[in-house]
């Protein structure tokens, strides 16, 4: 169940934040929300701030469709060959075990730090994906399976009134994890491989300068972000998922 965040809550955080940056009066250590407006304001109005953007939202969000389209291949496989899942099962395990610092390390030997964040994203959010994909399908129930083999119901007609609507919402609820999950983990192999003209440079910037300002600003962008590519993924899905059960 999704939850609406309230303006009275955001407003009363905000004020928080302002009494506890006012009582330390150590803007190295915690600038106040006026301060981190009024520095988002100025970067707003330059050329590479949304140059920033740009960067790395085509390369996360890159990273998300990739890991998706992957996922759900390698679910339909393995819930179709035993034997698939069996292989695919140590993998995906290691994957959510290790580290995403050590992913990060590993790929900068090999690769280069410019298009870090799609490898990054595409591996954290494939297990999840595939784990909850593929539960979608192995949950059907079986007597919905027979009945369409009864009735002899076509395979495209089964694929659109028993599959999707079921594996729909696992799909769902693993993008609204996954979205945020890709987000995090892309922008922290660019603070580490600090890319020319990313976020994670900029973050990585203000940090060595101890420009707080700057870094809770571009904190606040990411969130933002985040929050508007997956509000806007989830809708899109909800619109194809109509499309699909209206269709002739």
């Amino acid at each position: 169940m999704r939850r609406t965040i309230k303006l009275w809550a955001v407003l009363f955080w905000l004020l928080v934040w302002q009494v506890v940056s006012m009582m330390l009066n150590q803007q190295i250590l915690l600038v106040s929300p006026v301060k981190v407006i009024i520095r988002l304001s100025e970067l707003i109005i330059t050329k590479d701030f949304w140059l920033a953007i740009v960067f790395s939202s085509t390369r996360i969000i890159g990273g998300f469709i990739i890991a998706v389209i992957v996922s759900c291949l390698f679910a339909a496989l393995a819930s179709k060959f035993k034997l698939i899942d069996e292989l695919l099962s140590p993998f995906m395990l290691a994957i959510r075990s290790v580290p995403v610092a050590s992913f990060i390390i590993l790929a900068l030997i090999w690769f280069s730090s410019k298009n870090l964040a799609i490898l990054i994203s595409f591996l954290m959010v494939m297990p999840v994906m595939y784990s909850n994909i593929l539960t979608g399908i192995c949950t059907i129930d079986s007597k919905m399976r027979e009945m369409a083999k009864v009735f002899e119901i076509s395979t495209i007609k089964q694929v659109r009134y028993i599959y999707v609507p079921h594996i729909f919402k696992y799909f769902e609820s693993a993008c609204a994890v996954c979205l945020g999950l890709c987000w995090k983990s892309g922008v922290a192999a660019e603070v580490i491989g600090m890319p020319d003209g990313s976020i994670g440079e900029c973050l990585q910037q203000a940090k060595v300068y101890l420009d707080t300002p700057d870094l809770f600003a571009w904190t606040f962008v990411i969130v933002c972000i985040s929050l508007f590519f997956e509000r806007l993924f989830l809708r899109l899905l909800s619109k194809i998922k109509i499309l699909l059960l209206r269709m002739d």
